[in-house]
């Protein structure tokens, strides 16, 4: 039995003949990274707010909502896309002085589950940081 697939672009075309087990990993590369900001006790939570709404674009709202998710549980994913988008934003909230790592997604539950206990910690004063 002969088994061909047609892959995209940036993967290898193969075939594969008999019931030879694959241990092969294809690595899709539209697979959702999401990026993730944490809190920290250096930034003002209205600092942060800012640089969502200048950076993505985001609505006043939505941007305080997601500072208010950093503030208070530790973390929010802020932006989703392809690994190299969301690495250029990561990239870019370092250089606003935001804590941001990349993860990838994971369907359904918002991303990983390290470190949702986290939150605040010291610094946070009078929540006037975020």
């Amino acid at each position: 039995m002969t088994l061909s697939v047609a892959l995209g672009p940036d993967t290898q075309e193969g075939t594969r003949t008999g019931t030879e087990a694959s241990t092969d990993s294809l690595t899709a590369p539209d697979i959702p990274w999401n990026l993730v900001i944490w809190n920290d006790p250096v930034n003002l939570m209205s600092y942060v707010s800012y640089v969502f709404q200048s950076y993505f674009g985001y609505s006043e709202s939505k941007a305080n909502k997601l500072m208010m998710e950093v503030h208070k549980k530790g973390r929010s994913i802020v932006a989703h896309g392809s690994k190299e988008q969301v690495e250029r934003h990561a990239v870019a909230m370092h250089g606003f002085g935001l804590w941001a790592t990349v993860e990838r997604a994971t369907g359904g539950n918002g991303g990983s589950s390290k470190n949702s206990g986290k939150s605040g910690g010291s610094g946070q004063g009078k929540g006037k940081r975020g």
